[in-house]
């Protein structure tokens, strides 16, 4: 599909699909001597975009600067502010002519979405409070309008294709491999994203709001969010005994701030995500940080992923497993403590047989079944390619 602008203006009603959508918020000229910033900036992004798609631009400005409807102007806002990938604020402030209030709000709203770009000319006054929270927040910052333009479709990149629903997932959430393998599933199922909006990021972990359209019960489901982070690599060290209740297993004791233990600490396997290298060498990578102990690719089997909490996340984990010598279980029991203390992480090991496990409620369900999977006599590897799926 070749490139295109769409320009929507107050009120009017978005295209039913795009590659990418950016909103220009920011001070709105309300007296006929006063010219909007706006078609410069549209002007720029005719020129800059190169996506392939149709970029959208929305302006909260009236076509024909027109505002009769309060109510409806600011719905329409916050509505579109949520359909946006990008939402690129220029702030030529002019206290007499274009004071910036309810930019200041939205401002405040919008600055640590992920999505805002900054952007003021140097002389423009009342600015230095939301430079400060731009920086606070990383939000990319130009002192004129092209470099906010630039900054925008930056933040933007290639876009990709939606439609319906698919619109209010944005870009920032659409190219996570937890939401992609998620939707997959769903449209697998042949469910339809009627509906999304984000209700929380917090670093490499968000919230989505979903209405899906279930096919198999032709309703519409809209009381539930989605839970999202990246997907994990657990490990199970063991070493069998004379029964299943006398196999050790290597756990690891960390406080982690949701746990409801007695002690307060959460015992659990050793894992974690990881960014590059697949979940095989993440598994390495987190049973040496969490554990001390080096292992070589090869004495790890894998079982498949599964999620962990389907009710509520779409991540999954990647479950492996290693029989380990006495030695070297010796050794664990002795060591550490372990983890990234400069990322408040610190692990201790625990090595605790398996009828521990069980009659002490050491671990929470989830990690028991992990358990149970790996020491199931017929437990083996799973097709990596079935999530969900675990070999019997």
């Amino acid at each position: 599909m070749a490139s295109m602008i769409t320009i929507v203006y107050a009120r009017e009603e978005p295209p039913d699909q795009w590659s990418a959508a950016v909103f220009l918020a920011g001070p709105t000229p309300r007296s006929e001597g006063v010219s909007s910033w706006r078609p410069e900036a549209i002007a720029e992004l005719r020129a800059r975009w190169r996506g392939d798609g149709r970029l959208v631009v929305f302006v909260p400005e009236h076509r024909h600067r027109r505002y009769d409807d309060y109510t409806g102007q600011v719905e329409w806002e916050e509505r579109c502010l949520h359909l946006s990938d990008a939402v690129l604020f220029y702030v030529p402030r002019e206290p007499a002519t274009m004071p910036a209030f309810t930019t200041n709000v939205e401002w405040g709203m919008w600055h640590d979405s992920g999505r805002a770009v900054f952007g003021a000319p140097p002389e423009a006054p009342g600015n230095r409070y939301l430079l400060h929270y731009a920086a606070k927040s990383g939000v990319p910052v130009a002192d004129d309008l092209p470099g906010t333009v630039a900054a925008a479709l930056d933040r933007i990149g290639p876009g990709a294709p939606r439609t319906g629903g698919e619109r209010e997932v944005p870009l920032l959430l659409w190219h996570e491999p937890t939401f992609r393998h998620w939707y997959a599933a769903q449209r697998g199922a042949g469910n339809v994203l009627v509906g999304a909006r984000v209700v929380l990021r917090f670093g490499n972990c968000w919230a989505l709001h979903v209405r899906v359209r279930v096919a198999a019960e032709d309703r519409v489901k809209d009381n539930e969010i989605v839970i999202g982070r990246p997907d994990i690599s657990t490990v199970v060290l063991y070493r069998p005994g004379a029964e299943l209740d006398g196999t050790d297993v290597v756990l690891v004791r960390e406080f982690r701030s949701p746990g409801a233990a007695a002690d307060g600490f959460v015992h659990e396997l050793p894992g974690g995500s990881g960014t590059a290298g697949g979940p095989l060498r993440t598994a390495l990578d987190e049973v040496a940080e969490e554990t001390g102990l080096v292992l070589a690719p090869g004495r790890l089997r894998e079982h498949g992923p599964r999620q962990v909490n389907a009710t509520l996340s779409a991540h999954r984990a990647h479950l492996f497993s290693a029989e380990v010598t006495a030695d070297e279980l010796a050794r664990l029991a002795r060591s550490g403590p372990h983890g990234l203390a400069a990322d408040g992480e610190i692990t201790h090991v625990e090595v605790v047989p398996f009828g521990r496990i069980r009659r002490e409620r050491l671990v929470d369900w989830a990690t028991l079944g992990m358990i149970a999977e790996v020491l199931s006599p017929r437990s083996g590897p799973a097709a990596p390619d079935a999530p969900g799926r675990c070999a019997s």
